[in-house]
């Protein structure tokens, strides 16, 4: 069954063509990459499944149902960018996920950021890079979406931050939720990925099961993007 139904999906901003008649199938429970260079689509696809965008033509279907307030509550969104406020500290990040998701799981989000090596009494101000990222993920993660979908995940981080993010990931993703990841950083995320799709000026022009693609291609994905994009 899929959880994502994507159909002639076509979003314009002005004369530019941000996607060009997508059409695309997420099964549940899979890990799925959303793979391309800056420009090729990506945030703009993944903001549209977010509802944050409306699309131009075509339609998007989230557990059938139509992109809206009910897909919104089954998403959970992490960006490219922070989205907490200045004035806040950890702890206050967290009260704002409980009052604004029914769905976060504060037991969760508490081993998380113990995992983390993060306190509630951190201001986010005073956060690094690599702590922003951690809590960020620990906030989107620790709700009990069915789709969670994350923008750069680890982009701009040190490797150790970079490792416990992709621990966080293994090990907090349940088989009853599906992801979509986009990242650069193949070598680093490639092996979580169990389908992937390459975008290219709006545009898919690969996609498929990882390990199908390797065999087919003989090399990691990595290889087959540089062969694409290269």
């Amino acid at each position: 069954m899929n959880i994502v139904e994507i159909n002639n999906l076509t979003r314009k901003y002005g004369r530019k063509t941000a996607l060009n008649e997508v059409s695309l199938n997420i099964e549940k429970g899979k890990i799925v990459g959303i793979l391309g260079p800056n420009g090729s689509g990506k945030t703009t696809l993944i903001k549209i499944l977010a509802g944050l965008l409306r699309p131009t033509n075509g339609f998007v279907r989230i557990n059938d149902e139509a992109i809206g307030i009910k897909t919104k509550a089954m998403v959970s969104y992490l960006p490219d960018r922070t989205f907490l406020y200045s004035w806040m500290k950890i702890k206050d990040a967290k009260n704002f996920y409980l009052d604004f998701f029914p769905d976060f799981n504060e037991k969760k989000f508490d081993e998380l950021l113990n995992f983390m090596n993060l306190s509630m009494e951190m201001k986010v101000t005073e956060l690094s890079k690599g702590m922003h990222e951690k809590l960020n993920l620990s906030l989107v993660l620790s709700r009990d979406a069915e789709l969670y979908i994350l923008d750069e995940p680890i982009a701009g981080v040190d490797p150790v931050a970079r490792d416990q993010i992709l621990d966080a990931i293994i090990n907090n993703y349940s088989k009853d939720s599906s992801m979509i990841i986009t990242t650069h950083l193949l070598k680093d995320m490639e092996n979580l990925f169990e389908d992937v799709v390459f975008l290219q000026e709006g545009t898919i022009v690969l996609e498929g099961n990882a390990e199908d693609l390797r065999n087919e291609y003989n090399g990691q994905i990595d290889t087959i993007y540089k062969e694409i994009f290269g």
